[in-house]
């Protein structure tokens, strides 16, 4: 049976009181109640700083054994120094996270869309990106994400392969469709696979930045990606799925939606027991 652990990216919002979290309750139990409810969260705060060493101790401390965090590698790293010269703060920003022991999930690179200026192309980028690779902590999981659709090609997936770590699928305005990702090479480069429900940021926030309610509908689009996971059943892979509020305005109403799809797509191959389904 294939572990789905799926959450959101970050654990508070604007608009979630109220409607995610009861009203009244205070910001410092919010962890420990999104926990209740769902079996992972993607730590999307790391991505503008290391954390202290206090903090991550919080979230440990907040969340029951089993729960799982992904975290997003600080862009001092991915953006501003692009892999380069920045050992020093990546050993720092690992050997803090480490702190969560076995609650500690993949770690993920996300690049922008690089423009020719930066890199002439996927070659030139993949020539800084290697060696990087080469150098990760073992016992560690990675993933790494791309905006540029026209690097999804296979020289890019393979070095991914090589060093065992995961592709990011990202469902975003200008990306494949997920099962584009399948038609073209099989994107799945690790022993886990790691979904990201981004949607169209521009867009929806021209219709709302209080994230408290669905206003897009994704049914369809969930839909596929439940179809597309569910077709791997036989290789037993850990997949780990997170929905942004900019995917249809509400990141627990989006993940809630999938856990339902998910059901649907897995009742011919195990029964519905969502304890099997969502373990904790």
């Amino acid at each position: 049976m294939t572990e789905l652990r799926i959450g959101t990216s970050a654990f508070t919002a604007a608009g979630w009181p109220g409607t995610f979290y009861p009203e009244g309750l205070p910001e410092r139990e919010y962890l420990t109640y999104y926990a209740t409810k769902f079996n992972a969260v993607e730590v999307d705060s790391t991505f503008y700083r290391t954390p202290s060493n206090a903090t991550v101790q919080g979230w440990d401390r907040k969340t029951p054994p089993g729960f799982l965090f992904a975290a997003k590698v600080p862009q001092v790293i991915t953006h501003e120094k692009v892999l380069v010269d920045c050992d020093q703060e990546f050993k720092e920003f690992v050997t803090t996270m480490d702190l969560l022991g076995e609650k500690l999930g993949p770690l993920s690179l996300q690049f922008g869309y690089f423009n020719k200026k930066a890199f002439v192309g996927v070659n030139d980028f993949l020539a800084r990106l290697r060696p990087f690779l080469k150098k990760l902590p073992k016992g560690h999981r990675f993933a790494v994400e791309i905006r540029n659709k026209n690097w999804l090609v296979p020289q890019f997936v393979e070095t991914l392969r090589d060093r065992g770590v995961a592709l990011a699928l990202i469902d975003q305005a200008w990306m494949p469709r997920p099962a584009l990702w399948f038609e073209k090479f099989d994107p799945i480069t690790a022993d886990f696979t790691y979904v990201r429900w981004l949607g169209d940021r521009k867009g929806i926030e021209e219709q709302t930045k209080t994230w408290n309610k669905i206003i897009v509908d994704r049914r369809a689009d969930l839909s596929e990606w439940a179809e597309i996971l569910g077709k791997l059943h036989k290789r037993k892979i850990q997949i780990l799925a997170f929905a942004n509020n900019h995917y249809a305005g509400y990141g627990p109403g989006t993940v809630e939606m999938f856990k339902e799809l998910w059901r649907k797509q897995v009742k011919e191959t195990r029964a519905d027991k969502s304890e099997t389904l969502f373990p904790m």
